[in-house]
């Protein structure tokens, strides 16, 4: 499973991996629960590889964020997303130092650390996303 198949439906909880294309838009998984269905050009879908995060100098790629998280975990769950506001905001700092405070709510938080716990909880190679990080930086 890549990072580019990963999506985020608006409105559906959880993650979706894209299985394949059909007529009318794509059929998705539930990385959850395994459920298939159709997805067409009616929902709001959102590629987490597409994602990214802002930081005081530039905007950081949500898939940098995942790294650092399972860095910073050793590959375990992170910390629950239903914390509290000053525990998902200091522990976010400690992930992506510099985020801009301003435009990354609590919110943004807790919602990337429940994609990022459904990851670990599916399984997902995180080694790939440090290969694609490397590979971004040596075309720099």
């Amino acid at each position: 499973m890549k990072l580019e198949k990963v999506i985020a439906i608006t409105g559906k909880p959880g993650l979706y991996q894209i299985i394949s294309q059909s007529k009318s838009g794509v059929i998705v998984e539930s990385l959850s629960d395994k459920k298939r269905f159709p997805v067409n050009s009616l929902h709001n879908v959102s590629t987490l590889n597409d994602i990214a995060i802002y930081t005081y100098e530039t905007e950081v790629p949500l898939k940098a964020v995942f790294f650092n998280i399972f860095e910073k975990e050793e590959g375990k769950e992170s910390i629950d997303p239903k914390s509290s506001k000053n525990d998902l905001l200091a522990y976010f700092s400690e992930v992506l130092p510099g985020y801009d405070e301003e435009r990354v709510y609590a919110s943004n938080i807790k919602k990337i650390l429940t994609w990022y716990n459904a990851l670990v909880q599916a399984d997902f190679d995180f080694s790939a996303i440090k290969a694609e990080l490397e590979e971004e930086t040596s075309e720099e």
